[in-house]
């Protein structure tokens, strides 16, 4: 179908309901079972990006800001920018060690339960075979359909797949490159993969003045009904610049669309979004690299990566410590989210060693622990201790020094997981909210056993409860799970 066609067809099948492109009906859309339960995913930054390695992911838009530091290297390492651009990169993109199975294989040893690799970034290259755009992995560089590879894999393995669209901010991700006239961004080979590139200055500080044009967001609508259709995606992940007001009415006719087709599919299906570009209720709140202080009823996530620096590959990647993902993953599940952790492989297809020992790291405490996580739901409160949680995106990177006073909480039926964030060399551990004063417990603890052992502490409870480890434990920086019985 050509984009006209394709444009009928959405409002085909929206007309088709049981949902309409109103927030009204969009909201009494339902959070995925499998979601909910799943608690921890794969997210997988892998583009034409990863070949500069130089940076993060965002080096296609600043290597054409005169003065950036990746300016300056691209023009030292790679030459002049009307002799070589951001289109050359893309024959050197070949993937040619990615081999979608042993990903999957890792990705089962992390304890994932959803994946959700980029298929377009910014950067207008989209990582599947699409009929709305050349500028693709299937086509060109790799000639492989990536998306499609990864999603057989996946869902071989019982896997959850989704995909995430970067598309909206490529109106003006190229800017740059229009402001320099020898740049091969105006020469006009490449003007399917470059695009409009309009509108926002190098700061950015005009962003929410300059909505782009009718036809970049018709065609954004086409890509992306595309994307899931094409891909029977179950999620559907977006970056931040669709909560400018413009976008509104296409968020709606885009999550109409998809829901339907889950529908028709007989599957579960949800959106990821930040800030507010879906009304509360209508799709699931994203938080960029960032947390909750709080409980909250509604389902939400925290999208964050192994790196502090990137969410793609460079070279000296500045890695996190396996422990404070897994304390991130404890501290989010006892809030009602989900953890949405990124890789970055090679431009080879290679998973880094380092990525790959943080994905193994949390998978061997997940395989002891995850029984506190999978499946589980948020208990009275998320927990306590001296140690804040700082609440908002881009808090990820700020140190949190949990101490054994720390607790995070999670349940299931009869049972209630008490997580202490940080294990004291004598395994001796009180807790508040345990306490005989039944503000929030009432019922009789029956048990308690250390997950990942056999053993069952002894306990008494008075004004709190009273744990006595009696075995030496050795964690390390992981916390431990105390899986309480109760009546």
């Amino acid at each position: 179908m050509n984009k006209k066609e394709y444009l009928q067809h959405i409002e085909d099948v929206i007309a088709q309901g049981p949902y309409t492109d109103t927030w009204e009906s969009l909201c009494e859309h339902p959070v995925p079972k499998w979601y909910q339960k799943g608690k921890f995913g794969i997210f997988i930054h892998w583009g034409v990006y990863s070949v500069p390695a130089f940076g993060n992911e965002w080096y296609p838009r600043n290597m054409y800001i005169k003065g950036s530091k990746e300016n300056l290297h691209h023009v030292e390492t790679y030459g002049p920018l009307d002799k070589f651009g951001y289109k050359d990169f893309i024959p050197m993109f070949q993937a040619e060690k990615f081999d979608p199975k042993e990903w999957t294989e890792l990705f089962e040893e992390a304890g994932a339960r959803f994946v959700v690799p980029v298929a377009e970034h910014h950067d207008g290259f989209q990582m599947y075979d699409s009929e709305y755009s050349e500028w693709n992995a299937a086509k060109m560089g790799p000639k492989r359909n990536i998306l499609e590879e990864l999603k057989t894999e996946a869902e071989k393995a019982g896997i959850v797949f989704g995909a995430s669209s970067h598309r909206a901010e490529h109106y003006w991700f190229f800017n740059g490159g229009r402001q320099i006239p020898e740049s091969d961004v105006n020469q006009g080979e490449a003007d399917g993969l470059y695009g409009p590139a309009m509108g926002i200055t190098r700061d950015m500080s005009n962003i929410y003045d300059n909505p782009p044009s009718e036809e970049f967001m018709q065609d954004w609508l086409v890509r992306t009904c595309e994307l899931v259709e094409r891909y029977q995606l179950k999620l559907l992940f977006f970056d931040w610049w669709i909560q400018q007001y413009a976008w509104k009415p296409y968020l709606r006719k885009f999550a109409a669309f998809y829901y339907n087709l889950a529908e028709q599919w007989g599957a579960e299906a949800a959106i990821d979004a930040k800030f507010d570009a879906y009304v509360f209720g209508s799709a699931v709140n994203d938080l960029e690299r960032g947390q909750l202080d709080h409980i909250t009823p509604d389902f939400w996530q925290d999208d964050t990566s192994v790196a502090k620096n990137s969410w793609g590959y460079t070279v000296g990647n500045d890695y996190k410590d396996p422990s404070d993902i897994v304390l991130d993953l404890v501290d989010v599940v006892s809030k009602n989210g989900a953890l949405l952790l990124n890789i970055g492989p090679k431009p080879d297809g290679t998973i880094p060693d380092e990525d790959a020992h943080i994905l193994r790291e949390v998978g061997k405490w997940l395989k002891a622990n995850g029984e506190a996580i999978y499946g589980t739901k948020y208990w009275k409160v998320f927990g306590e201790g001296p140690t804040d949680v700082p609440e908002g995106h881009f808090t990820d990177t700020y140190s949190k020094d949990y101490t054994s006073e720390d607790i995070r909480f999670t349940s299931r039926a009869d049972h209630i997981y008490a997580i202490v964030m940080h294990w004291p060399e004598d395994g001796e551990i009180s807790i508040r909210s345990l306490g005989n004063d039944y503000r929030y417990l009432k019922s009789t603890i029956r048990d308690i056993q250390i997950l990942g052992t056999d053993h069952h502490p002894d306990f008494h409870r008075n004004e709190t409860l009273e744990i006595s480890c009696g075995i030496r434990l050795d964690p390390g920086r992981m916390p431990v799970v105390l899986k309480i019985t109760i009546d």
